[in-house]
Order: C-alpha cells, then structure tokens, then sequence
C-alpha cells in the first residue's frame, strides 16, 4: 500500500522533481495526494498541474483583506489534507510557520526540509540562510530534513546532507547546490518514516 503524501509550499517547489520521479520510477512506495499553496501564483502549483497531481490554493487573506488567523488558515490545510487522506505531511519551501495545533495533529507525520544543517541557522528562511552560511564563513553546509514540532526547526532529524561552500559561492549559487541535495534527503526521509511505520 502506498503512503499517501500531502505538500505545502510557497515557491517554486524545486525538490519536489526527484520526489515525483522516484515514485514514477517505483523508487518510493507513496504518491503524491495533493499539493496545497498559499500563493496562487506558486511555481509548486504549476508543478502540481504539470503532473496532473491534485492541487489547492488557500488564500491567507479573509474578505475584509485583513490577514487569517494562523489557526484558522491550519484549519483549512488540515481539512483538505484529511479530505485527501493524507498520512504524511511534506513542507517543501513552505513560507509559514504552523500552529501548535496543526503540528499537534500533524505530529510524527509531518516533514520539513530546511536549507541549512541545523541547529545552524534555525528559524531563518529560503536566501536568508544561505546569505547568512556565506556571511558566517563557514567551509560547509547542507540541508536537513527533521518533523515539524512546536518548537520551529527544532524537531527531531531524520536526515542531513552536505556540501562545500566556495568561496567564489554568491547566494544563488550556494541556494542551487542545496537544493540538489534536498530532493535526495527527503527521499531517505520518507522511506525512513515508511520503515519506522512497519516497524510499529
């Protein structure tokens, strides 16, 4: 039986490719139930279209044009994920940080890949980070995988893979590197978690 997965992301969704290839090439025992964004304009949900993967926008803005209560846009992802009987979470370049109720519902089953190798450069996001290992002068740096807890990029790891930084490196250039280990690094996350599951 194929574990069904649900995607949230905010860009262009990037290393979602090798994720959709391995299940194509029967590398990865899941497929991908739907993909949710909250930008209608995403690169992600052009990806989802492409695919022909069942996708959704969910607008953060209420009709007054004031902004969702962060619970009450969670609430909306939740319900469609579980519409989509979704039984792990992926948040693949997801520009939000959730509720403890979302990460409540959502614990043990719900995956970030987060572009640095934490703890290193926690909480900071997309070329922010990578404009912070460059500033930091650091030799190496990576990606991580780990579960969404409460606390932001502090919950438990599943996998970590690295790369040199170049001094010739520009932000850009160093984003690219990392996200062509992401993709590998979430597939040895989700059969990680495929395989912890058998085990139960």
């Amino acid at each position: 039986m194929n574990l069904r997965i649900g995607v949230l992301g905010s860009t262009n969704g990037t290393s979602l490719l090798p994720i959709i290839n391995a299940i194509e090439t029967k590398q990865l025992q899941a497929n991908i139930a739907v993909i949710i964004s909250d930008k209608q304009d995403s690169g992600i949900l052009d990806k989802a279209i492409k695919h022909e993967i069942t996708s959704k926008y969910v607008n953060p803005i209420q009709e007054n044009g004031k902004r969702k209560i962060r619970q009450d846009f969670d609430n909306e992802v939740t319900n469609i994920l579980e519409e989509n009987n979704v039984e792990l979470v992926l948040m693949i370049g997801y520009m939000r940080i959730v509720s403890k109720q979302f990460t409540d519902t959502w614990r043990n089953k719900c995956l970030n890949v987060h572009p640095s190798l934490l703890p290193e450069f926690a909480k900071g996001m997309d070329m922010d980070v990578h404009s912070a290992v460059l500033q930091s002068g650091k030799s190496v740096t990576g990606c991580t995988v780990h579960y969404v807890t409460e606390e932001v990029d502090g919950g438990p790891i599943l996998c970590q893979e690295k790369c040199n930084v170049s001094k010739d490196d520009t932000t850009e250039s160093l984003k690219k590197r990392v996200q062509e280990l992401e993709g590998k690094a979430l597939i040895f996350s989700i059969n990680t978690h495929i395989n912890m599951k058998l085990k139960e």
